[in-house]
């Protein structure tokens, strides 16, 4: 997940290059949240909010995307104990030390009547869902060298037919039932994870060409979003008029959502056919991309999560509700300015963890986790 500049091995920068627009994806997702600017069942809507639906389709597709990348990638390479290590004490840095740093400044909100589930929250946050994605995503991790060693031995036809079993269960049925589903986490959890992994594990194992070239990806990616958004609009308004379908407004804007997951794999593949020319921009690609995992981990800290947006408004002057451009242009400065703090955030994480490294190269654990790293190898 986390990288540095002078990495040896050099990445695919149309890969790199869609995790940033993954992550940006992701921010925009939580602005349209935190900001209330999405339709409100039984409310009047307004033209923000008929702009954010459309919009919030769009970048769902960004969280699977990202999680495809990493099982792209993951699928055909070593799953180091030393990897999950780093992974985990990535969070704690963010859990724990922005914690501290906020107590230190004074902007730390204590809440006496759960005080003690929220220092759980703290030392567990992988446990306790300090972040619901970093909890599926290390699961995920965890789980990817049986998954790989399934994706070795399985032939094409019986990973086809799992993975068809999967879509079935996690995708195709809770796309078409309106009725909520006790096992449906609506994408949000380890188990639709496990399924886009497999996804991705066998797209690169058999080289899968999906929709031919990049201008049908486009369309696929394009038209999948605008019948989504359609979908939630048409509910909407369903709702509006006559009452009912409550819960299954919702379902176009889950993760594991139909068209949902056709416009992921339509964004995916514009990207692999995507070729970039070596370039000053490449190069910035390429070093600010493993910092994204960075930018999430901070914006949707517990004590950052829900006031982040309040600080924009602090900056830029209130979430305009009444005009469409205003709105995208108040968007755009607050999601680039929290991108820009996550990256700086976390190029500071990385150095320090570097430092580290290094202070501790020859330590008896640093040693024990090469030995691991060398035995699973």
């Amino acid at each position: 997940m986390s990288g540095a500049l002078g990495s040896t091995k050099k990445r695919n920068a149309n890969f790199e290059l869609l995790r940033i627009i993954a992550m940006f994806m992701i921010i925009t997702l939580h602005y349209n949240l935190y900001s209330n600017s999405m339709l409100e069942l039984g409310s009047p809507a307004t033209g923000v909010q008929l702009f954010a639906t459309f919009l919030e389709s769009f970048c769902l597709t960004g969280m699977n995307a990202y999680v495809f990348l990493s099982g792209y990638f993951l699928s055909q390479s070593s799953v180091k104990p030393s990897r999950i290590l780093k992974l985990i004490a990535q969070v704690y840095f963010y859990t724990i030390l922005v914690s501290v740093a906020m107590i230190a400044v004074g902007t730390y909100v204590v809440h006496a009547d759960n005080s003690v589930f929220k220092t759980v929250q703290y030392l567990f946050p992988i446990s306790s869902e300090h972040y619901w994605f970093v909890t599926a995503y290390v699961i995920m991790y965890v789980f990817a060298p049986v998954m790989n060693a399934a994706v070795k031995t399985l032939s094409r036809k019986q990973l086809k037919f799992t993975i068809m079993g999967l879509l079935l269960w996690f995708c195709v049925i809770k796309s078409i039932v309106p009725v909520m589903f006790p096992t449906d986490h609506y994408g949000y959890d380890f188990g639709w994870f496990l399924c886009l992994y497999l996804i991705a594990a066998y797209v690169r194992k058999y080289d899968v060409v999906l929709f031919y070239n990049a201008k049908r990806s486009a369309i696929v990616f394009v038209v999948s979003c605008l019948i989504s958004s359609i979908m939630s609009i048409l509910l909407y308004m369903y709702n509006y008029r006559f009452g009912g379908l409550n819960y299954y407004s919702s379902v176009p804007f889950h993760m594991n959502y139909f068209f949902i997951l056709t416009g992921s794999l339509g964004l995916f593949s514009l990207f692999r056919f995507m070729s970039l020319r070596e370039s000053s921009f490449t190069r910035v690609v390429r070093f600010v991309a493993p910092y994204t995992f960075g930018v999430y981990l901070l914006h949707m800290h517990l004590e950052i999560q829900n006031r982040w947006v309040e600080w924009m408004e602090h900056l830029f002057g209130p979430v305009p509700t009444e005009s469409i451009l205003l709105f995208c242009w108040h968007l755009v400065r607050s999601v680039l300015l929290v991108f820009l703090a996550g990256i700086f955030v976390d190029w500071v994480r990385q150095t320090v963890f570097e430092f580290i490294g290094r202070v501790l190269h020859d330590s008896w654990l640093f040693k024990k986790i090469r030995q691991w790293d060398d035995n699973i190898c």
